[in-house]
């Protein structure tokens, strides 16, 4: 069995068991889905992924795609050794929490640091942000209205995240202003 996959190469694979695809229409599915904020693959990345997943035998070259240049695009499945290298290691991300590593709570470690104006600064930017994000989000969530089940609690589980922290931050910022020697 290989090694336990990047998420990264995990995305990748599931998109490719879901059908056969090339690295254009992975680009598409991961911008249309939200994805690029929840995994670190960049388009320039996708190709390096592919064929670190291709050498390690979990996904395979089945066809080639003329586009309007005639040139070919290659198209990639997932073997079926990928296929089950998939389940287990989306069954195991599933099942078992990994501890995240947010710098937000660098920065709330080190407050001390940081002035009390400059901080209220700091924390209503990030309110702001958050509520531009649960918003782009909440769009892309509603551009896809038949998307299968499994994508809509994606962006379920996101907008559930944001509006988590946005209620985590209004109380944090309110205790603050009620104990203003507490920053």
């Amino acid at each position: 069995m290989p090694a336990d996959l990047t998420p990264a190469e995990l995305t990748l694979l599931g998109l490719l068991v879901e059908k056969p695809r090339h690295g254009y229409e992975l680009d598409e599915v991961i911008t249309a889905r939200g994805m690029r904020e929840w995994t670190e693959i960049g388009f320039s990345s996708i190709y390096y992924l592919l064929g670190k997943l291709r050498n390690r035998g979990l996904v395979e070259e089945v066809d080639a795609q003329a586009n309007r240049r005639a040139t070919a695009r290659k198209v990639y499945a997932a073997t079926a050794d990928g296929r089950r290298a998939c389940a287990e290691a989306s069954e195991r991300a599933i099942a078992e929490p990994r501890p995240v590593f947010p710098p937000l709570l660098v920065g709330l470690a080190n407050q001390p640091a940081i002035p009390p104006e400059r901080l209220r600064a700091a924390l209503a930017q990030r309110a702001a942000a958050l509520e531009e994000r649960h918003s782009e989000v909440r769009r892309a969530a509603d551009a896809q209205p038949h998307a299968p089940g499994f994508v809509r609690a994606i962006f379920e589980h996101s907008l559930a995240q944001l509006a988590a922290e946005q209620s985590w931050l209004a109380a944090y910022r309110a205790s603050l202003t009620d104990t203003p020697g507490d920053t």
